[in-house]
């Protein structure tokens, strides 16, 4: 057993002891299925304390020799697959945490060597005789191990983007970290000595020119999770059940941590649930996660639209991007596009595949998106703030004239990214203006059923204001009148669907004269009963 190679099972049993342990060893099942197939080249790239570090201490602790896991894994869901048995102990595994080695190496410049050194001398003596005593090359000293000996490799590298994010602006300990992947992976000779590569970290592989630098690889991402989507992070499945064991409350929880859109699943951050069930307390457990830092430089660009695009967002919208540009590192950004992809990757911002538009996924995020603004005192974020908080101020006084006022000033400051031309580019400024709303009341419902129609839209305040701040039931006319939408939605009974609200409810009816330019608003109040 070594640091490197072989390892051990001792990381994965520290996570088995921890009061909260969620079973992941269906990706197993999964690499056991791929195992010597072209597919068996894996990079999976998530946000920070998403559990890639635990998954790959599961699959060092499962393959490698040296140790007897079959104890670990009894009870799990891999012990019941056909294939458990076969693999369990059976392989060569070397599992490197690049981001460890920046210390003992010495600096990123060494952090290379410093690897190939150390693995090249565990490899030495595990198998004595097949190498040439001077070997430098990590590659080379694989190829010759597999000719002398026919033996195969699992390769591990947790955090292996580290030098591409915290080394942003040195190429030459860049391209040395490329070459050296690309010796190691890349070609016909490595497929003779690997069995499985396994990279984890938050980016997917740096692009070359329009290409992956690794492009042998399948990657798996936050906007394109593939078969992994349910392996890493929690699904909401799994949070129901710690709800339930913890006596947490589920729908809250939701609010707070849910939103991520992986494949069919909806994924939670597991640092963010396991600190919910451990200390019960819901908020943001984001901010130690120490991609603060990263996302500052990232929305203080000063693309096009950008920041339009992070101010529709927080108001509870969705924006389209095109995620295809990115180059997966941290210098080369040439549209708000490629801002928003790093974001995505970054965990700040969620995806939805089917939309191709990303959005703020919950309320830790939401939080956060609003501290780094606040902070850096961005000065377009904060005029919006302040003109939505009069804006949310005029709709509960229900002081109708202040209310028209207020969506015609946000309206020409929002012009220059949104155009009017119908009722959609109308409902986009109504969610922008509410954007002070977020800290009192939920992402708004848009389109949300009720009684014989849908709302356009539906704010609820968070179940502590509940008692305190009325639900808004809004429905939007272009070149009508604000009193027939009023009219519309005691016709459909639209109040019918919050029954369940504790206090008043506001009907606010808002028509865009597109002749005139000029807003209308009428606003009338319900009791809890849905009655005036």
């Amino acid at each position: 057993m070594g640091r490197f190679l072989n390892p051990g099972n001792g990381a994965f049993k520290t996570a088995l002891n921890s009061e909260i342990y969620v079973d992941k060893t269906g990706l197993i099942t999964y690499t056991n299925k791929v195992l010597d197939t072209k597919q068996a080249l894996i990079c999976s790239s998530r946000p920070r304390r998403f559990g890639k570090s635990i998954t790959a201490d599961m699959l060092a602790a499962y393959y490698g020799r040296d140790c007897d896991s079959s104890r670990m894994f009894s009870g799990l869901s891999v012990s019941r697959d056909d294939s458990f048995w076969k693999h369990l102990n059976q392989h060569d595994v070397i599992q490197v945490d690049v981001q460890w080695c920046m210390e003992p190496a010495g600096g990123a410049e060494n952090v290379v060597s410093f690897i190939k050194k150390s693995v090249i001398q565990e490899l030495q003596e595990a198998f004595a005789g097949m190498l040439p005593e001077k070997t430098v090359s990590l590659a080379d000293a694989l190829s010759c191990i597999h000719a002398a000996s026919g033996k195969k490799f699992i390769i591990i590298l947790d955090e292996w983007d580290v030098l591409i994010r915290d080394e942003a602006s040195n190429e030459a300990v860049q391209e040395a970290y490329i070459a050296f992947l690309r010796g190691l992976f890349k070609g016909t000779e490595p497929t003779k000595y690997l069995r499985l590569a396994y990279l984890t970290g938050i980016l997917p592989i740096k692009k070359l020119r329009t290409q992956s630098a690794l492009n042998n690889f399948y990657q798996y991402t936050m906007i394109n999770p593939g078969v992994l989507a349910p392996y890493i992070g929690f699904t909401e499945e799994e949070v129901k059940d710690l709800c339930i064991r913890h006596g947490r409350d589920f729908e809250k929880a939701r609010l707070w941590y849910d939103g991520y859109q992986l494949g069919s699943y909806h994924v939670y951050n597991p640092n963010a649930a396991v600190c919910l069930m451990l200390e019960g307390d819901y908020q943001s457990y984001w901010s130690d996660t120490g991609t603060y830092a990263s996302i500052v430089p990232l929305i203080n660009m000063d693309f096009d639209g950008l920041k339009a695009a992070v101010i529709t967002m927080l108001s509870g919208e969705s924006v389209k991007v095109k995620t295809a540009s990115y180059q997966n590192d941290m210098t080369v950004f040439k549209k708000k596009d490629d801002v928003l992809t790093a974001l995505i990757h970054f965990g700040y911002l969620a995806y939805s595949r089917s939309d191709q538009a990303a959005f703020i996924p919950n309320e830790e995020i939401r939080s956060e998106f609003l501290s780094v603004l606040e902070d850096n005192q961005w000065n377009e974020f904060m005029q919006f703030q302040k003109e939505s908080e009069e804006f949310l101020d005029a709709v509960l006084d229900m002081d109708e004239a202040a209310v028209a006022e207020n969506m015609e000033k946000i309206h020409m400051e929002y012009v220059s990214a949104i155009q009017y031309n119908n009722e959609n580019s109308l409902s986009s400024v109504l969610a922008v203006a509410f954007l002070s709303s977020m800290r009192y009341y939920q992402k708004p419902v848009r389109e949300m059923p009720a009684g014989r129609g849908f709302a356009d839209f539906v704010y609820l305040p968070k179940p502590e204001y509940a008692r305190e701040y009325p639900a808004l039931l809004a429905e939007l006319k272009w070149n009508q009148n604000a009193q027939a939408a009023i009219r519309q939605i005691k016709e459909k009974k639209y109040p019918a669907a919050l029954k369940q609200h504790p206090g008043e409810i506001l009907l606010i009816g808002i028509n865009y004269d597109k002749k005139s330019k000029e807003h209308a608003c009428v606003i009338e109040k319900l009791g809890h009963t849905g009655n005036e």
